[in-house]
């Protein structure tokens, strides 16, 4: 497994925006898929954002599409969320996953690596 740190949460108003940032402990090559989940109160967690290693091809939560971006910095060993025009809604632990192959957007059992997770509120 690989230790994944999180960072860059914290509380924001409505329309407001933040970037959460995962440094990983060890190199993930290009094979690894990241990726963004998040457990909001009294409800499951999801997967918000993922990145497919090497093609660096992004999908998305439809209620996050247009509003946030996934990106990796292979040079920092890092993974990014930037957040935009965020909602109440949106409230909620971010984790940082990864996985050795393709992503999966709905299945967080298939990642063998989690951060500790992050908080990030919005408040109308």
């Amino acid at each position: 497994q690989v230790q994944l740190t999180e960072s860059g949460g914290g509380s924001v108003q409505a329309g407001g925006s933040l970037r959460l940032s995962c440094v990983a402990s060890t190199y993930l090559d290009n094979s690894f898929c990241m990726a963004w989940f998040r457990q909001s109160p009294g409800k499951e967690r999801i997967g918000v954002a993922t990145i497919e290693g090497g093609v660096d091809l992004p999908d998305y939560d439809v209620a996050v599409k247009g509003r946030f971006t996934i990106l990796r910095d292979y040079d920092k060993n890092a993974v990014y969320l930037q957040m935009n025009n965020l909602r109440p809604d949106d409230t909620g632990v971010y984790s940082c996953a990864a996985r050795s192959g393709w992503c999966y957007i709905s299945a967080d059992y298939k990642y063998d690596s989690w951060g500790q997770g992050i908080q990030v509120t919005v408040s109308a």
